[in-house]
C-alpha cells in the first residue's frame, strides 16, 4: 500500500502493487518488484487461474506483461513509453518506498481482502472474531513461507528430523505439561459495558501535579502510541479539573499488578468511569472439547495450545527410529487453538493460528545451552533477512529472569516493528529440561538419551526456536 516508484520506470506486473511480507504473525504490505517476489519464493499453482498464475510467477515475464507505470495514490498507471524506458535506464532499481507515505493496519486489512490475501471469517455471517481465511494468494504466500522454512530448517540440515503430531490428544499430556492449571492470561471485566479485557494489555497511570496533588487516574490499551495516548488523556483530566500548574510524566503500570485500592480508582477504558473494573481472574486459553458419545468429564479433551507438546511426548519415539544422535531436532509445522480474551491485530493475534516450532535437544551441561542458544538466534535472525524482511525492521529483546517461564533458563525475541507498534515475531528458549521430565514423571515411561560416544544416559535440555505462520 502506497509503495510508488521515485521515478517512471517499466515494472514487472508480479503480484499487484502490494504483497505481503510476513511477520508471525505479522504482516507487512510491499511492492511487488521482481526481487521482492524472488525473495518470498512465489510460485504459480495450476489451481490458479491464467493471471493469476502469471502474476504470481517467478520466470521471466515477457513484454507483453511488462507496462510502463507511474504512481498515483495506491495505484499504478500507465504513463508515457518512452519517458519510462528513459527513466529505467537512469535508474535501474525500480519500486522504491516513498518516505512521505504511511499506512495503518485499516490499510493493511483492506488491501489484503482486496487482493485475495486474507478474508474474515464467515464473513456473510457478519464474521466470527479471532478467525480468518487465507484466499487464493493469501495460501500461495503462506504455503510458500512454510516450505522455505521446511527446506532451511529440516531438509538443508543433517541435524534436523520432522514430525507431525495430532491436534487433539490426551488430556494427560496437558495436565502434565503445566497447561491446564497454569496456562492463563489476567482478565479483567467491565461491570457496566461488560466488555473483557486481559489485564496485563491494559495500563493505568496516575495524574498529578508537579507539587503532589493528585488529580486522578487514566488507563490506556497496549500500543506503540499509548504512553502519547496516556498523555493526552492526563491532559484532558487536567483541563476538566481546571487544575492549574504542570503535570507529571505519567507513568504506566500493568492492571494486573494494580493494588486493591488503585484498582478502585482505575476507570474502564469503555466507559471511563473509575471503580467499574473487576480484579484481575485467570482465564485459561484452551479450548475444550468431547471426544467420542459421552459428554462428561470423562470425554474432556483439549485442542493443543502450541505444537512443541506433541514434540515432547514422541521424543523417545523419533530419536530411535531415525537413530538420531544428541544434538539434534526435531521440526513440526501445524495448527494450534488459544481462546484469546481479546483477539486484535488483525491476525497477529488470532484465536486460530499456525507455528512453525523446533526443538532442538542438547546435553545437560551447564555450558552447553548457552552456546547452542546463541546461535539458533543467530540462525532464526539471519533466515528472516534471507526471505526478505528488512533488517531495519527487527531488533532484539532479551527476557529479564524474573520474566522469565519457571522452568526457561533464557529467552531471546526477535521483535518487528508493525504498524500497530513493535511486539514479538520469533522467539528462542532455552526451555532446559522441565517437559521430559514432566512426561517421564507423568507417565512412568523413561525420557533419557543413551549416549553410545561417553556411555551416558541423561535427559536432554531443550532449546526452542518458534515462530508463527500467519
Amino acid at each position: 500500500v502506497g509503495h510508488r516508484p521515485a521515478v517512471a520506470a517499466p515494472m514487472t506486473i508480479r503480484t499487484s502493487t502490494a504483497m505481503l511480507v510476513f511477520s508471525a504473525i505479522p504482516l507487512v504490505i510491499q511492492a511487488a518488484s521482481v526481487q521482492g517476489a524472488s525473495k518470498l519464493g512465489f510460485a504459480a499453482s495450476p489451481m490458479l487461474s491464467v493471471g493469476a498464475r502469471r502474476a504470481i510467477s517467478l520466470g521471466t515475464s515477457s513484454n507483453l506483461w511488462r507496462l510502463p507505470v507511474r504512481a498515483r495514490g495506491p495505484r499504478m498507471v500507465a504513463t508515457d513509453a518512452d519517458k519510462a524506458d528513459k527513466k529505467k535506464e537512469e535508474k535501474k532499481e525500480g519500486v522504491e518506498l516513498n518516505p512521505d507515505f504511511t499506512f495503518n493496519m485499516e490499510d493493511i486489512v483492506s488491501v489484503c481482502k482486496r487482493r485475495g490475501f486474507i478474508f474474515q471469517s464467515s464473513e456473510i455471517y457478519n464474521g466470527f472474531n479471532g478467525f480468518y481465511d487465507y484466499g487464493p494468494l493469501g495460501v500461495e504466500l503462506k504455503n510458500n513461507i512454510k516450505k522455505i522454512w521446511w527446506r532451511d530448517m529440516v531438509h538443508r540440515r543433517e541435524d534436523m528430523i520432522g514430525l507431525d503430531s495430532s491436534i487433539i490428544a490426551s488430556p494427560k499430556i496437558w495436565k502434565a505439561s503445566g497447561h491446564v492449571d497454569g496456562f492463563s492470561d489476567p482478565m479483567v471485566d467491565c461491570k457496566v459495558s461488560k466488555l473483557r479485557y486481559r489485564a496485563d494489555q491494559l495500563f493505568y497511570g496516575k495524574v498529578e501535579l508537579e507539587d503532589g496533588e493528585e488529580i486522578g487516574y487514566i488507563s490506556v490499551m497496549e500500543s506503540g502510541t499509548m504512553q502519547e495516548e496516556a498523555d493526552k488523556a492526563a491532559d484532558k483530566m487536567k483541563r476538566k479539573a481546571k487544575k492549574q500548574g504542570a503535570l507529571k510524566p505519567v507513568q504506566l503500570f500493568e492492571v494486573a499488578e494494580a493494588p486493591e485500592d488503585v484498582l478502585a480508582k482505575i476507570p474502564s477504558p469503555a466507559t471511563g468511569e473509575p471503580g467499574s473494573l473487576t480484579p484481575p481472574r485467570a482465564f485459561n486459553l484452551m479450548f475444550q472439547t468431547q471426544v467420542g458419545a459421552m459428554s462428561d468429564a470423562s470425554s474432556s479433551a483439549y485442542l493443543r495450545p502450541e505444537t512443541a507438546q506433541g514434540i515432547f511426548v514422541n521424543f523417545k519415539n523419533a530419536q530411535q527410529t531415525s537413530r538420531a544422535k544428541v544434538p539434534f531436532g526435531i521440526a513440526q509445522i501445524g495448527k494450534a487453538f488459544r481462546n484469546e480474551i481479546t483477539p486484535r491485530n488483525f491476525i497477529f493475534r488470532s484465536r486460530e493460528f499456525e507455528q512453525m516450532e523446533i526443538e532442538y535437544f542438547i546435553p545437560p551441561d551447564d555450558d552447553a545451552w548457552p552456546v547452542f542458544h546463541k546461535q539458533w538466534i543467530d540462525n532464526c535472525h539471519d533466515w528472516l533477512l534471507s526471505i526478505g524482511v528488512k533488517e531495519n525492521l527487527i531488533d532484539f529483546d532479551v527476557h529479564e529472569k524474573d520474566k522469565l517461564a519457571h522452568y526457561a533458563r533464557a529467552c531471546t525475541d526477535v521483535a518487528f516493528k508493525f504498524p500497530f507498534g513493535r511486539s514479538e515475531l520469533l522467539g528462542v528458549a532455552a526451555r532446559g529440561n522441565f517437559d521430559l521430565t514432566a512426561h517421564a514423571e507423568a507417565s512412568g515411561k523413561k525420557m533419557e538419551y543413551n549416549c553410545e560416544d561417553t556411555k551416558r544416559k541423561y535427559v536432554p535440555h531443550v532449546i526452542e526456536p518458534s515462530i508463527g505462520v500467519d
